[in-house]
């Protein structure tokens, strides 16, 4: 057995341990949504549309994450719909920044390993750095919007009274602690992943130039801040959508009572 498989074992004791049935549930999600990027690549292979294809398998990526993540179904609803939304926007603006940018492709960095291969796949290389992009957001997307959801229904349980206002404060003081380690994530996950690279440049004496225009850098910096804007959006919007059906179930409820 190789390391990964040893380590596949060790983390699924461990998610069964901590989580339980629960734990069992997320593992399943995982290996789910590890055959859903397999589907991915051999239908991007076989010549589908690949924003169509990104967005069905976004889609149900979401869905795996998030619902076999909470039993709690007012919780995993408003962040399956938060996340929908958020990921359309952000595939939205990867899109535009791809066309600004032209992060698709090999770079020099990577003529080592690609020697004696041949680019000429058939495939778009645009496309798929597109999709690399949003693919690569999915999952702080639906980590944000399910924290926030599920801290703010538990707030809701608790003062089921509480006004609109209170609960905007409550959400703005929750969102900005899921905001600061949620990006801390991201930073130092890019960071760390980017340190060999960092350390070629820094001992070649690249230049600040040369720094800005590395296109390998630049996609990841260019991902990390679309999962942080995620983030971001996933925040607001979940913030919305519950501060809007508590108001409602509140004027349900006071007019049931009027009724009685």
């Amino acid at each position: 057995m190789n390391a990964i498989g040893i380590l596949v074992i060790i983390l699924f004791v461990l998610m069964v341990v901590v989580g339980r049935i629960q734990g069992v549930k997320a593992f399943l999600g995982l290996v789910c949504n590890f055959f859903a990027i397999f589907i991915l690549i051999i239908l991007i292979n076989w010549q589908f549309n690949a924003y169509i294809v990104t967005a069905i398998i976004s889609v149900i990526i979401l869905a795996v994450a998030i619902y076999l993540g909470s039993d709690n179904i007012e919780v995993t609803n408003t962040a399956f719909k938060t996340s929908i939304i958020v990921v359309a926007i952000l595939m939205a603006l990867s899109i535009i920044l791809q066309c600004f940018g032209q992060f698709q492709g090999f770079t020099t960095e990577n003529s080592e390993e690609l020697e004696g291969l041949s680019l000429t796949v058939g495939l778009s290389f645009n496309n798929i750095a597109m999709v690399v992009m949003v693919i690569s957001v999915l999952g702080a997307v639906a980590e944000a919007a399910m924290a926030i959801s599920a801290d703010l229904n538990e707030v809701i349980e608790r003062s089921p009274d509480m006004t609109s206002t209170s609960l905007y404060a409550h959400s703005r003081i929750i969102g900005g602690q899921i905001l600061g380690t949620a990006i801390n994530t991201l930073f130092f996950g890019v960071l760390g992943a980017n340190i060999p690279l960092l350390i070629w440049f820094v001992r070649l004496h690249y230049p600040v130039a040369m720094f800005v225009n590395a296109k390998l850098l630049m996609t990841e910096i260019v991902t990390m801040l679309l999962g942080m804007l995620g983030i971001l959006l996933s925040i607001w919007i979940a913030s919305w959508f519950i501060v809007r059906t508590n108001v409602q179930q509140q004027k349900v409820r006071i007019k049931h009572e009027r009724d009685i």
